[in-house]
């Protein structure tokens, strides 16, 4: 059915592994094309993070029946492994121990797509020719031909800027010496920029939040170290997350520990801060917010910049993309995702059919498919790659097939700092006959036993 399709895919990260390994598994012929020198180069820049999500959550069902004759062996599923281990456990044995190391082409950017002799705007016959991939790969420019592009390279090179706009910040790029941007490791590699120093952090994501815990950490360990937080909003709460009523434990146990975190006043809180202006000052960095009248404004020594990400469409200039012209997602997922509407809870499984373009045998997968917003995880890679792979192959039913099941993402916010009301709703509704639950969850949780659902 798959008549030997050669398929392109762009970054050999988890999920871009996953793809080929699918598309592998399916009959066709995969190239994976990676701008780093190795597979998982984005990973190994937060290889300190743990991740959010046990192994039994972050391996694909296809790479680990690649894996299986090399002997692997499998980590404990229920252990959360960092950055690091992912790669030395699985993502590494992965791209060098099976079939896969034949098709990586790493140091390999790609810098342009189209379709063999059709512009954008050519529309006759154009699904018929394949697609025209250029990479540079330090030998000069190479030309690679595809029936088929997933294109599954992330958007950590491509970081949202300080200023509230979406712009960057008057004087952002002047002041660029100060600035770090995603989730730097301030206790390892970066513990001489950062121990000792005044650290602003911008954003009320989890690279912020746990950014903001390991700097109180390094203030235990380096007297004088003060970590500011700036948060555009006003309710420091909606960064705690769902504490122990969030599927996903180590995602609960951060918000929790950082809410205690921030109650205690070892993180300093500027809220209603939003960035409009950067400029340095003896050798410091001011960072105001608000116009120039009336501009409030702090002093730090550094500032980490976590407000997300955004996804590189330069080299796909030539493609029939659907995009949503808010969210920068495929259209048919984008209201799924809008982070404007979907603060909590799960977003369901999808795989091909809400990935297509206008431009046949071309998907977006990953967290790029995500467009702008944040709330990507492995798992839903994992299976829009086995949906898209199945759908090339001509298997029309398995594309369409979910096999994922998601696990709750928790509650939208908690109770916190500035308001002890406001987890009163926050865990399916108020409690309506147990006068000491918070919340109907944990009131249904003391009924059958349990201390309750951590709402409080």
């Amino acid at each position: 059915m798959s008549d030997g399709k050669t398929v392109a895919v762009v970054g050999a990260g988890p999920v871009g592994l996953a793809a080929a390994a699918h598309v592998l598994e399916r009959g066709m012929s995969p190239i994976v094309l990676e701008a780093g020198p190795g597979a998982g180069h984005t990973m190994r820049q937060w290889q300190h993070v743990q991740l959010f999500s046990p192994w039994e959550y972050n391996v694909d069902k296809a790479a680990v029946r690649l894996l299986a004759p090399t002997g692997w062996n499998s980590p404990e599923p229920q252990a959360y492994p960092t950055g690091g281990e992912f790669l030395e456990k699985y993502l590494e044995p992965l791209a060098t121990r099976t079939p896969l190391r034949e098709v990586i082409r790493t140091s390999s950017r790609v810098s342009a797509i189209s379709r063999v002799g059709f512009d954008k705007a050519k529309t006759r016959g154009r699904e018929q020719v394949p697609f025209e991939i250029r990479y540079q790969n330090g030998k000069g420019a190479e030309v690679l031909r595809a029936d088929a592009v997933i294109d599954t390279s992330g958007t950590w090179f491509s970081p949202n800027p300080a200023g509230r706009n979406g712009l960057p910040a008057i004087g952002e790029h002047e002041c660029a010496a100060h600035i770090a941007y995603g989730m730097p490791d301030v206790r390892g590699a970066g513990r001489s920029r950062y121990a000792g120093k005044t650290v602003a952090v911008l954003g009320a994501g989890h690279s912020a939040v746990g950014t903001l815990i390991d700097l109180v950490h390094l203030a235990d360990e380096v007297p004088g170290t003060r970590p500011v937080w700036l948060l555009r909003g006003a309710d420091p709460a909606k960064a705690f997350g769902g504490g122990q009523n969030d599927q996903l434990a180590a995602r609960g146990e951060l918000g929790t520990a950082f809410a205690a975190l921030v109650a205690s006043g070892k993180i300093e809180v500027e809220t209603e801060f939003g960035v409009t202006h950067l400029s340095e000052s003896e050798g410091r960095l001011e960072i105001a917010a608000g116009s120039c009248c009336g501009a409030r404004s702090v002093v730090v020594d550094e500032l980490i910049v976590s407000t997300g990400f955004r996804p590189d469409f330069s080299f796909l200039s030539e493609l029939r993309l659907r995009l949503d012209p808010a969210i920068e997602a495929p259209v048919a997922l984008a209201p799924l995702i809008d982070p404007n509407e979907h603060s909590c809870g799960t977003v369901r499984p999808h795989g091909a059919r809400e990935l297509a373009h206008d431009e046949p045998g071309f998907y977006l997968a990953g967290m790029k498919s995500y467009g702008r917003a944040p709330t990507f995880l492995m798992m839903t890679g994992y299976e829009q790659v086995r949906s898209i792979a199945a759908e090339l192959a001509g298997d029309k039913a398995a594309a369409a097939r979910l096999e994922l099941v998601l696990p709750e993402t928790g509650v939208c916010t908690r109770g916190g700092v500035e308001s002890a009301e406001a987890a009163s709703g926050c865990c399916g509704g108020p409690a309506k006959e147990e006068s000491s639950a918070c919340c109907a969850a944990d009131e249904t949780a003391r009924k059958a036993g349990a201390s309750g659902c951590g709402c409080k």
